[in-house]
């Protein structure tokens, strides 16, 4: 048997391997903590909005992790060279995407949920930007692919991911001056206070 015989030499496979059943995992934990945010918050009196094009973006987030798959696997994708960097800038973007679901607490949701009244959540990243978890995610939804090379997935996920979230953003944002009070508060740094 040769000296540099491992079981990642028999099966070519990388610790990075890891990385996306890790994020499938992390989304199934997400979608069961916004629905039990969505089950308390409905009890409470909240009001959804856009869900019309809730669908859109579930297919996204799917065909985003089959695409990944597809293209590491049919086409044969290799590790990006410059995978630690691109790797930092996920570990990063989780960061920030985790420091707006713990700001938002019990509001967090994968749906437009709100409830009438309630003031804006104005802390945490809040505080300099009006949508850091869709940045996160714009981040995630290009970075992550482009460590496998999967350069297909990334730029159509990212250009599917802005036209959604123009959609989206736009309905959250008029709920929530709507129903909620306080929003004239969040992002006041990066909004020039308007």
């Amino acid at each position: 048997m040769p000296d540099d015989f491992s079981l990642f030499s028999l099966i070519k496979w990388s610790p990075l391997d890891l990385l996306i059943p890790i994020v499938i995992i992390q989304r199934i934990a997400e979608l069961r903590l916004a629905k039990r945010n969505e089950r308390a918050l409905l009890k409470e009196g909240a009001v959804e909005a856009g869900a019309n094009h809730y669908g859109a973006i579930v297919a996204l987030h799917t065909l985003w992790f089959i695409g990944m798959i597809a293209e590491i696997v049919v086409l044969s994708r290799p590790i990006n060279p410059f995978w630690p960097v691109l790797l930092l800038i996920v570990i990063l973007a989780q960061w920030l995407r985790y420091s707006a679901i713990r700001s938002l607490g019990r509001f967090w949701n994968t749906k437009i949920l709100v409830l009438p009244g309630a003031r804006v959540v104005a802390r945490g990243p809040y505080r300099f930007l009006k949508h850091p978890n869709y940045i996160a995610v714009m981040i995630e939804l290009l970075v992550l692919p482009l460590i496998f090379s999967c350069y297909v997935t990334a730029i159509t996920a990212s250009i599917l991911n802005v036209a959604i979230l123009m959609i989206r953003i736009r309905a959250e944002e008029k709920a929530l001056r709507e129903l909620g009070k306080g929003y004239d508060k969040v992002g006041k740094v990066f909004t020039g206070g308007r």
